[in-house]
């Protein structure tokens, strides 16, 4: 495999960190680069975001607060700087695939900006899991590891999920960013998997792995079944389950 030179790669990071994040960037120049190209980047911008919420996480440690108001402020901060791009994903899908009966009538409440019980109550646990998880970390060491580890992996799998399934709708966010390579989808999780192995060691990396690998099968075979492939919200709401599996491992492991 022949390496793209660095002004791409560099484009691909940039695109990616715009497009994932909230954070205040000067205006990037991405010539015809698209979405669908430059989303193997996409675990990079999570190195980004987990920096930002490792520092809070560890400002707070240092200002004498609890592991517990530490893990919250972490949460939050990794909230803001994604806009809360993927919690989105995650409530509209919870109430899309829990309040609609017909194919249609599911793609209809996935787009509508109101959020309903199933997607108050998928939100709020997965704010209470992750939180939970993160405050057992305790040091701000671990929490680090375990953010770096979190939110590169899981991150890793939406490319391989818009490769390995067809956009649900004709337009809209996943048929517009393009077709996503084979190629693509394998650096991306080759990326997370490295992650996974540097920062919770052989063992969480493999725990982590396998419940990676059965969440994003069933997550997949969903999709296929309820609404006939993938969109937007679908990849933000892996994103999250991937976050919890991860955040999960990792407190067992490093505590």
């Amino acid at each position: 495999m022949t390496l793209p030179p660095l002004r791409q790669l560099m484009q691909d990071m940039a695109l990616a960190l715009v497009f994932f994040t909230r954070l205040p960037l000067p205006h990037f120049n991405f010539g015809t680069r698209t979405l669908a190209q430059a989303i193997w980047a996409a675990p990079l911008a999570g190195i980004v975001i987990a920096l930002i919420s490792g520092v809070v996480f560890a400002v707070a440690g240092m200002a004498g607060l609890s592991p517990s108001v530490a893990a919250a402020l972490a949460l939050a901060a990794a909230m803001l700087a994604t806009g809360c791009l993927h919690e989105d994903g995650l409530s509209d899908v919870a109430d899309g695939f829990g309040g609609g009966k017909t194919r249609e009538r599911k793609l209809d409440i996935m787009r509508d900006s109101r959020i309903g019980a199933y997607g108050a109550a998928a939100l709020i646990m997965s704010v209470l899991i992750r939180w939970s998880a993160l405050a057992d970390l305790g040091s701000a060491g671990f929490a680090f590891s375990a953010l770096v580890a979190t939110h590169v992996a899981s991150r890793a799998l939406m490319p391989a999920l818009m490769h390995l399934t067809p956009p649900a709708r004709s337009d809209g966010l996943a048929a517009g960013a393009g077709s996503v390579s084979q190629e693509t989808a394998i650096v991306a999780a080759a990326i997370g998997a490295v992650a996974l192995l540097f920062c919770l060691g052989l063992s969480g990396a493999l725990v982590a792995t396998l419940l990676l690998a059965m969440i994003f099968s069933l997550f997949r075979l969903a999709c296929l079944d309820q609404i006939g492939g993938h969109t937007g919200d679908t990849a933000g709401a892996l994103q999250q389950a991937s976050e919890i599996a991860i955040l999960v491992t990792a407190s067992a492991i490093l505590s």
